[in-house]
């Protein structure tokens, strides 16, 4: 019997795979929510940081989070003003 085991392998029992699977979507489940709830703060802490250097509009800066197997990618695209059009009263002298 342990000959026909090592050719063919032993199944796990489809108790243990659902068991598995449901762990991997809880986890992916309350990651999800993670991101849901620092992503706003992370895009205004940043909104508040880059205002100290450059004057921004507030929809100036987007933060994005993409998942995609064991891949996570934070995307964070800050459009600035063209240097000649936003200059502040306080810099013109400069």
């Amino acid at each position: 019997m342990s000959l026909l085991k090592t050719l063919f392998g032993s199944r796990p029992s489809t108790a243990s795979v659902a068991k598995d699977r449901l762990q991997l979507i809880i986890a992916r489940e309350r990651s999800d929510h993670a991101a849901i709830d620092w992503l706003p703060r992370l895009q205004k802490d940043l909104l508040e940081v880059i205002a100290r250097y450059v004057p921004v509009e507030p929809d100036a800066v987007k933060v994005e989070m993409e998942r995609s197997d064991n891949l996570e990618l934070l995307e964070i695209n800050i459009a600035l003003p063209d240097p000649g059009t936003s200059r502040t009263p306080s810099s013109a002298g400069r």
